[in-house]
């Protein structure tokens, strides 16, 4: 009976030796990538520009089937113009007179903002503090003020509303459902630009998220140019502006003059 047991533990030992010896196979994992696409690469702004549509294409390599088809992947896409200093003052009415109080200026902002996405970004594709590390959104891009602001105060006021005046001039826009998948891994989104747009290099940008998770994002440059009469008054303004200041008060003046004469009563 014990040389039975004895025999028995040995034999399991040797399995559990040989079973040792066998590399485990590595679990699967699933590493999505994703690539983007524009339908141009450059829109000019002529005198009759009132505005134009931007179509991106993408496509996402390395999802997870299953996710992909319950809808747990989300799509968001921006297009970012040009970053400058921007000033928001505020305005209160002193002994009867509206006047400038108050000033901030916020710096590296962008001067145009469009973004579409395929849900709510508040509510269903990403949670607030990624939200706010990438800059996604009107509502989370950041502003950082320049200078001594003292202690902060009034300065949710002054950000509310700085992206209420891009909104309402235009530069910033967005679309809940601006992204729509056409196939199973293919998407297409529409970005409008708006006819004040500001010409200069201008960056569209696609992120990728999972079941609300960040994954990946991509990035691709848009040229908006000014052409034509635009362009040539542009060029002198900034390479003659001696010329060109010259030129305008001239202008000015022939102009008023000749108004002048046209409506004046004999």
């Amino acid at each position: 009976m014990h040389r039975f047991l004895a025999l028995t533990l040995l034999t399991l030992l040797s399995a559990t030796a040989a079973l040792s010896q066998v590399p485990l196979a590595p679990a699967s994992t699933v590493k999505e990538t994703l690539d983007i696409g524009t339908s141009t690469s450059e829109i000019a702004i002529t005198s009759d520009f009132r505005g134009a549509d931007l179509t991106v294409f993408g496509a996402l390599n390395g999802v997870d089937d299953l996710l992909l088809q319950i809808g747990q992947y989300d799509i968001v896409v921006t297009l970012e113009g040009p970053k400058d200093l921007a000033t928001v003052r505020k305005k209160e009415r002193v002994f009867g007179i509206w006047m400038n109080t108050r000033a901030l200026t916020f710096d590296h902002v962008p001067e145009s903002y469009s973004m579409a996405s395929t849900r709510d970004l508040d509510t269903v594709i990403g949670r607030p503090q990624s939200l706010s590390d990438l800059g996604v959104g009107i509502d989370y891009m950041a502003l950082s003020p320049t200078g001594n602001v003292g202690n902060g105060t009034g300065l949710t006021e002054f950000r509310d509303a700085f992206r209420r005046l891009k909104v309402s001039s235009g530069l910033y826009q967005r679309d809940l459902s601006g992204v729509r998948f056409i196939s199973s891994s293919l998407f297409r989104a529409t970005l409008r630009l708006p006819a004040n747009v500001p010409d200069g290099v201008h960056m569209v940008k696609a992120y990728l998220f999972k079941s609300g998770d960040f994954v990946t994002q991509r990035s691709l440059p848009l040229r908006v140019t000014k052409t034509g009469l635009e362009q040539s008054i542009t060029d002198a303004a900034h390479q003659t502006p001696f010329l060109y200041g010259v030129f305008c008060v001239f202008l000015a003046v022939v102009t008023g003059w000749g108004a002048s004469v046209m409506f004046r009563k004999d």
